[in-house]
């Protein structure tokens, strides 16, 4: 089967005016151009595509199935070509990036300030979302790249690593809680917690994770990122968790306790995800590879 994109134009024409001659006129091609090239169509597949009756000529069910395939693959060369045309007036695209709480709040402001600035032709759609959401939005192409905890279902989604990333307690100092040796989540949960805002990634995890253990967190106060969590914790507003990065980052002095999680997915680590990596478009592959170093 050789079907040239002026073959697909010319089908489409002559079903859109009922005869090969006003078809072969909209294509800009004679009678016998035309009708030589739906022959050789029709030939290369020993199948018929038109009927012709004194009316004129209808599709037959292997035409109109020419006809359903035929329309997509000019749309998808229009966008083609309407995409390339971007290029040339000197934008390159807007990558569609999902992610969670910890990664857009600790490790991705600088990584995405200087990729911008590095391509300047390069857009960066960046969306909040929880791994789970964000595996979703990846499976049905509502996203390129997502940033997502290991702890969630990748199985037909392609991963690389991106940083580890363990979720730490932190408590006052004057806590009830602060002498124990060891914590799990489900040993905190009659306590009070200062949590992120409702809408947050992590909040939502955090919650379901209490969820199935049987017991709803109680969230006494809610604070907008983590610096304002550990600042409410070290007032004694309540418990708090955070990545450890945000620990590592904190530059005031520690008047809290910060203690590790005992449970599994507290020591998660975040992976970069796509559909496939190898199918990415060239502007969505230049973030991914700066955020691979």
């Amino acid at each position: 089967m050789h079907f040239d994109l002026v073959d697909l134009r010319l089908y489409l024409n002559v079903l859109q005016a009922g005869n090969i001659t006003a078809g072969a006129s909209l294509s800009h091609l004679s009678l016998p151009a035309a009708s030589a090239r739906i022959r050789a169509m029709e030939a290369s597949l020993g199948v018929a595509f038109l009927q012709r009756t004194r009316r004129g000529i209808s599709p037959t069910p292997a035409g109109q199935a020419l006809a359903q395939h035929a329309r997509l693959l000019l749309q998808q060369v229009e966008r083609m070509n309407h995409d390339l045309s971007e290029y040339a007036q000197g934008f390159k695209g807007r990558v569609r990036l999902m992610c969670n709480t910890a990664a857009l709040t600790e490790y991705l402001p600088e990584l995405l300030a200087d990729f911008v600035r590095q391509h300047p032709t390069i857009s960066v759609d960046q969306q909040e979302l929880t791994s789970l959401r964000i595996t979703h939005a990846l499976r049905l192409d509502a996203a390129d790249i997502g940033v997502i905890s290991s702890a969630v279902d990748t199985r037909d989604l392609q991963t690389r690593p991106f940083r580890d990333d363990p979720l730490v307690l932190v408590m006052p100092l004057d806590h009830p809680l602060a002498h124990s040796p060891q914590l799990s989540f489900s040993d905190t949960l009659s306590h009070d917690y200062v949590g992120l805002s409702a809408n947050s990634a992590l909040a939502v995890y955090l919650e379901e994770q209490a969820l199935h253990v049987g017991v709803r967190m109680q969230v006494r106060i809610r604070a907008e990122g983590f610096d304002a969590v550990l600042r409410m914790v070290a007032r004694g507003a309540g418990l708090g968790i955070v990545p450890r990065a945000t620990i590592e980052r904190w530059q005031a002095p520690r008047t809290f306790k910060v203690m590790n999680l005992s449970e599994p997915w507290a020591d998660r680590k975040l992976l970069l995800c796509a559909r496939s990596f190898a199918q990415l478009p060239a502007y969505a592959v230049a973030l991914l590879e700066a955020l691979s170093l």
